[in-house]
């Protein structure tokens, strides 16, 4: 992951309200559901040497492999899956965390974000429970860059 990265310009409140809009425009679960595939579609390869065992992310129904690469005081993710929802998952994470600070990361409320959007009520208990295990994998690279920077 070593490609040049362009830091995100709005803000993770922004990103999130654009997401929260397109969630709203949606009708349905099943529209919404096929949104989130779709973004997976978008998600760029994840290069080879970064599917390896400790990149998964534990708790997921499917294989979900999350590499994370801190630059210039931020920190970038990508991501893959054998799963095209929990690909669509992961890409709706990446589209609101990578590129941001660890503190940024640490100061959103991904819980309280994803439930707005409905995503975990969408869900299996066990592709909900995978959601979250992505959401604290990233958060735990936050923390992780933050103790380093301190």
């Amino acid at each position: 992951m070593t490609d040049a990265r362009t830091p995100p310009t709005e803000s993770l409140d922004e990103t999130f309200g654009e997401l929260v809009e397109d969630f709203d425009l949606l009708g349905d679960w099943e529209q919404r559901i096929e949104y989130v595939i779709e973004l997976g579609k978008g998600l760029a390869p994840l290069a080879d040497a970064d599917r390896i065992e400790a990149n998964k992310v534990p708790g997921c129904a499917a294989q979900v492999w999350l590499a994370t690469d801190a630059g210039e005081g931020r920190l970038w993710f990508a991501a893959d899956s054998d799963s095209a929802l929990s690909k669509g998952n992961i890409a709706l994470l990446l589209k609101l965390y990578s590129g941001r600070t660890p503190a940024e990361i640490l100061a959103f409320d991904a819980k309280a974000a994803l439930e707005r959007l409905g995503l975990p009520s969408a869900l299996t208990r066990q592709r909900a429970n995978g959601l979250n295990s992505m959401v604290g994998r990233i958060r735990e690279a936050a923390q992780a860059a933050n103790a380093a920077a301190d």
